[in-house]
């Protein structure tokens, strides 16, 4: 059974990159979602003035990967404990949020959140917004798979590279390959 996650978590090359690698994810697309203008280009949302974020819409198999599962990987390989912020990218456009597209997405991303800062597994609380799907659209050719196409980038090396160790070193068992 085909669902549809859409997860801002920062840079959507770094979201891309971690959940392409995951068992069950048949695509994963970057774009943009959330804000006021329609078909917004990057040079746009870079401006962090059409109040989209850069996110990902991910197409997974519920039989084989559960959303809870995904929301797993989210939390483990961005900071959701930051304001518009992952790392040295700043700006509403990098915000974490979890757009739902039913409402059982959003009881568990709810519920997920809860036991988060329930367990304290973060040292500061999250502010990872939770909001109903909005329009996405897709970002330009040259960010789809800008990973697996541009791994010798410096971004690449330095930002994305650490995110898919953690996710080895964590999460093996839920790999395929790409």
């Amino acid at each position: 059974m085909e669902s549809i996650a859409i997860f801002a978590g920062g840079c959507f090359w770094c979201t891309e990159a971690v959940f392409q690698r995951l068992n069950g994810v048949k695509e994963v697309i970057s774009g943009y979602t959330g804000g006021t203008i329609k078909n917004p280009a990057y040079r746009e949302i870079c401006t962090g003035r059409t109040g989209h974020a850069e996110a990902v819409k991910i197409v997974f198999d519920a039989s084989e990967v559960s959303f809870t599962e995904l929301l797993e990987v989210f939390f483990a390989t961005h900071d959701p404990t930051t304001l518009n912020r992952q790392g040295n990218d700043v700006g509403t456009q990098y915000r974490s949020e979890i757009f739902y597209t039913s409402e059982e997405q959003k009881v568990q991303a709810e519920a997920f959140i809860a036991l988060l800062e329930k367990e304290k597994v973060f040292g500061s609380p999250i502010v990872t917004a939770i909001s109903e799907e909005k329009p996405f659209y897709n970002a330009e050719i040259e960010h789809q798979n800008y990973y697996n196409d541009n791994k010798m980038q410096p971004y690449c090396q330095f930002i994305i590279n650490p995110k898919i160790k953690k996710l080895n070193q964590h999460f093996s068992s839920k790999l395929g390959t790409t």
